[in-house]
């Protein structure tokens, strides 16, 4: 099977390329495609309307039209798209009922699921605290283990207390661009080291049974 995953930026682009292979092997393709933001679902479902601006909520009502268009062309192999994005303070029912309206509106409709990060995608990388540490032996202790998996805290702000230099407070001081480069670096840091069998992440692991089931393997 082809999947293609759809991801809010960049980090989670860095983040996925490294740990899909690890649940799926090498008998299936994907395509990790990041975008600048998540923004939020159009009203009534509308295409966006500047799809350069590369959002990824406002593109996904045209994006889940292609895809339900494409797909069929890969005959028996198959393919399905997984959008994977923060939660951050939407009310996860509302949200899931908001991204099932467009797909179903998709005449055909695409194979599809949504795996949302609750509350951010590093609430991921904090499930396998083993990893943090194996790439940060500096990390604050007291801080990771003191962080309840999956709980609405300000997750990024947790991971920076814990391994970034002057911890959150420092690192939001440097400005949204500052912030958004060292996730990734976080990211390209954590995810080699990460075991996929053993996350702690509830969201990490709907994740990871959703694009197992797919591909045939759970």
């Amino acid at each position: 099977m082809h999947f293609e995953i759809l991801v809010e930026d960049i980090s989670g682009k860095r983040m996925l390329d490294m740990l899909v292979p690890k649940m799926i092997g090498d008998s299936h393709t994907f395509r990790v495609i990041s975008y600048r933001g998540v923004g939020r679902v159009p009203k009534g479902m509308r295409d966006a309307k500047d799809a350069c601006k590369r959002i990824l909520l406002e593109n996904i009502p045209r994006l889940m039209k292609g895809y339900g268009r494409t797909f069929p062309s890969y005959g028996d192999k198959g393919a399905a798209v997984i959008m994977v994005c923060d939660l951050d303070d939407k009310c996860l029912k509302t949200f899931r009922e908001e991204l099932f309206g467009i797909l179903n509106s998709c005449h055909p409709k695409p194979e599809a699921r949504y795996c949302i990060a609750i509350e951010e995608v590093e609430a991921w990388l904090l499930g396998d605290l083993p990893a943090v540490i194996a790439a940060y032996p500096r990390a604050k202790s007291v801080i990771l283990s003191a962080y309840v998996n999956d709980s609405i805290c300000g997750t990024w702000e947790k991971l920076a207390d814990a391994i970034y230099n002057g911890g959150s407070s420092a690192l939001a001081s440097l400005g949204f661009y500052a912030v958004g480069e060292e996730k990734s670096k976080w990211a390209e840091a954590i995810s080699p080291h990460m075991d996929v069998s053993n996350n702690k992440s509830h969201s990490f692991c709907y994740f990871r049974r959703k694009i197992q089931e797919l591909a045939g393997i759970a």
